[in-house]
């Protein structure tokens, strides 16, 4: 694709993330995105390519800004590690241990561990609720303190798609004193020399690359794969609306209306499961700086990230909202069939649409992708399987 807007770095010997990346956009998969690596500490590839949109009219940019949705989640956890680690929590000890009121309707018993590991049984809200009670912070953490959980603590997981950010939030707000996003922006981005927002200040909404629906190829009839039905039909009958998965991911219908998520009011408020405002180089960098020194700064000793990485769930248990199987460490997804990333060792999150992040220690490889088209699904973007793939392997011909 000769005519493709590509700028920023790739180190010699990373060529081959380079090249997926204009694969890519020759198979008609991208409008812009943004694809970054570390690699012992080092980052190798900090790759810009496509548009704003599909006019082609703006290129995207290093002051682009993008949403990740679940992505998120990753970054929350690590802001709840830093907090582990500095003797503020302890993923052993109950959550009503630092939040008194949790303890309500039989939680008193559900461990920080539980809780990050998406086992409490708080996926969903059990009332309808107003677009500005959810983004009220005191008005939606009361509400999941005041619910019985959906299923006993401890004998099952099942994805808690928005509720896990307010949960793991308010544990670092009753703790710390600062609200997620003060902490993330305080403890992690400034620190780094990075961008990651839980809660966008106005002045920076200019730099917001909305976001695309992505059905069909760009410059393809190729019909629908088999495998691409029979996922989309998964999806349809597992997360629809009156499934817990549908519950999860809506919020029991509370959470919905098109271009939501590009909603000024929504990206300003603190979502910490879901509205994470970044660029592929600092969801990079602060997975790299859990293993090494970025800009000065390592954001985790070795031993406490390998104690949130220690997957809390049962092996091929299935997920009770997304079905097949998942696996969570302290807050982060596990690689699995569901969330391979690099292959085995590897933590990070997914975002829905595409995006993703993660740290992989064996291999030293820290990894960040975003784009402002969204695909149709929750995990398994094969973009970002292809750009993931292509970096595992330019690791491996380096070692």
């Amino acid at each position: 694709m000769s005519n493709l807007p590509i700028s920023g770095t790739c180190v010699a010997g990373w060529e081959q993330v380079r090249d997926a990346v204009h694969t890519n956009f020759t198979a008609g998969e991208e409008v812009g995105c943004g694809v970054a690596v570390y690699h012992k500490g080092e980052l190798v590839v900090d790759l810009l390519a496509g548009w704003t949109d599909r006019t082609k009219t703006k290129e995207y940019a290093a002051d682009s800004l993008q949403l990740v949705f679940s992505t998120t989640k990753g970054v929350t956890a690590t802001a709840v590690a830093m907090c582990v680690e500095r003797g503020l929590l302890s993923y052993e000890l109950p959550v009503a241990h630092y939040w008194p009121e949790f303890a309500q309707h039989g939680k008193g018993n559900i461990t920080v561990a539980q809780l990050l590991s998406h086992q409490a049984g708080l996926y969903t809200v059990e009332r309808h609720m107003e677009l500005e009670e959810i983004l009220h912070w005191n008005t939606i953490t009361a509400e999941l303190a005041g619910m019985a959980p959906l299923w006993e603590p401890g004998t099952a997981h099942g994805y808690h798609a928005l509720t896990y950010g307010w949960l793991a939030g308010e544990l670092i707000r009753r703790v710390d004193g600062r609200g997620v996003g003060q902490f993330i922006q305080e403890e992690i981005a400034s620190p780094l020399g990075v961008e990651i927002y839980v809660g966008l200040p106005e002045a920076l909404e200019h730099r917001v690359i909305p976001l695309l629906m992505g059905q069909g190829r760009e410059k393809s009839t190729e019909p629908e794969s088999e495998e691409a039905k029979k996922t989309r039909e998964l999806l349809e009958q597992f997360i629809g609306p009156n499934t817990p998965g549908g519950k999860a991911l809506s919020l029991s219908g509370s959470w919905t209306g098109e271009g939501l998520m590009n909603r000024s009011d929504v990206l300003r408020a603190e979502i910490p499961a879901a509205n994470g405002v970044t660029n592929a180089r600092s969801l990079a960098a602060m997975y790299a700086a859990l293993q090494h020194p970025v800009n000065g700064v390592q954001l985790l000793s070795g031993a406490m990230r390998d104690a949130a990485f220690v997957v809390q769930t049962p092996k091929n248990e299935p997920d009770t909202c997304l079905i097949g199987p998942t696996s969570f460490a302290m807050g982060y997804m596990a690689a699995s069939d569901f969330t391979p990333y690099a292959g085995e060792g590897s933590c990070g999150h997914p975002g829905f649409g595409g995006s993703v992040a993660f740290l992989q220690p064996q291999r030293e490889l820290a990894f960040g992708y975003v784009m402002n088209k969204l695909a149709n699904n929750i995990v398994g973007d094969t973009r970002a399987k292809a750009l993931m793939e292509a970096a595992a392997r330019c690791a491996d011909a380096l070692s």
